[in-house]
């Protein structure tokens, strides 16, 4: 979809969406169309339930004394809602209302003050873009009536120039966003460890210095947990390693996002149950998410520096595939004994955050998997769950977390969790049982961060959305992507 801005106009054709406060009360804008429709507005509402209220949307089909062939009306709420964020969310459900409405334009009418209208403008079109989001490319015999009509939205404000201005970063941010959901959503025999390898090597065009290293390489660095996880699958696993320069006069240490990336998970020998196994394509979305954000950042040329890691396999159950009670050797040198081959994504971070402070020294350590159903079981698909050896840097990400949507939620950590990966075989075991299933998996990430204040996000509930909501359209969602920018331009540019 085409996104443009532009000063106050009425359109000559297509749908135009204007703002009514809570209580039905009419701005300036919809005031003048009012009068121009011979009262439509006011007759349309008074015959709905229509009240104006905060997301509302109400449609009238080709009033007379317009050009535009219908008028939708948007729920403002009240004035003191108007923030960015509720501006996102309006996009986002603007372009809902009217994507199959057989309308190919539209125009957004933004009225909010001088002070705020450029950046409410912009924050429109960037839910509008969010939303517009769609995972299309194998559906060969879709109808043309059941997709979506709409391919042109102009923000109209009198401070298009700003608004233009203020979009060019947030457009960029949405590109990262639709990189993750685009990876997340292909299935497994199109993205796998050396597909999505491929996938990271294009941010080169952007100015990200990307490595990938192979089996060999991560052989000789010593990654036998990782290692253990791919030696099940023919496919040859992959770690890749990008950076951002984008401040480099600075002496401050980089900051590291690392990705859990299992592209596809059976389960291993420990083999999943069969119904639901075809959604373990996104058992990647933590890489997705730091492939995402590292275009994101120079997309918008984020002044930090920053490392994104990705640790990339496929967890198959062959005759080479490790058992329960294989043990194993991480890059740390500390061992492993594998109670469970399900529990393998906890094994590839192991030696990606070994790898990362050893190399990069960097400031923290975030990373990001779908690591835990027990997860989902504490916090359902609402809110990711974190974990931190830094209450600062947890509190950041919560702060802006709720600032753009993608909520948190701190979960404990403690000794007495740690002490359930105890085993007599080798230094530690891979999972703690059933109880405090997503905090023992924590634990045992900890186990592998040294001192490097460290945050872990398990964000199993909400890579994928199974229901739309404002800016995120059912499937991939991309969390984390707008979260992780937020954090890097509020607190470290």
């Amino acid at each position: 979809m085409k996104i443009g801005f532009a000063k106050h106009d009425l359109p000559k054709k297509g749908a135009l969406v204007v703002g009514i406060l809570e209580d039905r009360t009419m701005g300036a804008a919809a005031a003048d169309l009012d009068h121009r429709t011979g009262g439509a507005l006011t007759r349309a509402m008074a015959a709905s339930r229509f009240t104006g209220k905060a997301h509302q949307t109400l449609a009238i089909l080709a009033p007379s004394g317009i050009d535009a062939s219908r008028i939708l009306l948007y729920g403002v709420g009240k004035t003191d809602g108007i923030t960015p964020r509720w501006a996102e969310e309006a996009g986002g459900g603007i372009y809902a209302a009217l994507a199959g409405s057989g309308e190919s334009e539209a125009s957004i009418w933004v009225e909010a003050g001088p002070a705020s209208e450029a950046e409410i403008a912009a924050h429109m079109a960037y839910g509008a873009m969010l939303r517009s989001y769609r995972f299309d490319k194998y559906r060969t015999k879709e109808k043309a009536e059941d997709k979506p009509s709409l391919k042109k939205l102009s923000v109209l404000t009198e401070r298009a120039a700003d608004a233009k201005k203020l979009f060019a970063p947030l457009e960029a941010i949405a590109e990262g966003v639709f990189l993750t959901r685009d990876v997340v959503s292909e299935p497994g025999n199109i993205i796998y460890p050396e597909t999505l390898a491929e996938e990271a090597k294009k941010l080169a065009e952007l100015g990200v210095e990307v490595e990938v290293l192979g089996q060999k390489e991560m052989k000789k660095l010593g990654m036998g947990a990782l290692l253990g996880v791919a030696q099940g699958s023919v496919r040859e696993p992959k770690m890749v390693i990008m950076q951002w320069k984008g401040a480099p006069k600075s002496k401050d240490k980089p900051l590291a996002f690392i990705g859990k990336g299992v592209t596809f998970d059976t389960g291993g020998i420990s083999i999943k149950p069969a119904g639901g196994m075809e959604e373990m394509k996104w058992d990647m979305g933590g890489s997705g998410t730091v492939i995402g954000l590292m275009k994101a950042l120079a997309g918008r040329k984020a002044k930090a520096n920053v490392i994104g890691i990705v640790g990339l396999v496929e967890n198959m159950p062959d005759g080479n595939a490790q058992r329960p009670g294989d043990i194993v050797t991480s890059m740390s040198g500390q061992t492993i004994e594998v109670i469970n081959t399900d529990a393998e994504g906890r094994l590839v971070l192991a030696d990606c955050l070994w790898y990362c402070q050893d190399r990069f020294k960097p400031r923290f350590m975030i990373d990001l998997a779908t690591l835990t159903g027990a997860i989902i079981i504490s916090l359902g698909h609402e809110h990711a769950g974190m974990f931190a050896s830094d209450d600062t840097l947890a509190e950041q990400i919560a702060g802006c977390g709720k600032e753009i949507g993608e909520t948190i939620w701190h979960m404990p950590i403690g000794d007495a969790y740690d002490k359930e990966l105890n085993t007599d075989a080798a230094d530690m075991k891979n999972v703690g049982g059933r109880p405090g299933g997503s905090i023992t998996a924590a634990m045992f990430l900890k186990r592998f961060t040294n001192d490097v204040p460290w945050v872990h996000l398990d964000i199993a509930g909400v890579a994928w959305a199974y229901k739309d909501k404002p800016t995120v359209p059912k499937g991939a969602s991309g969390f984390g992507v707008r979260l992780l920018d937020r954090l890097v331009a509020t607190h470290f540019e």
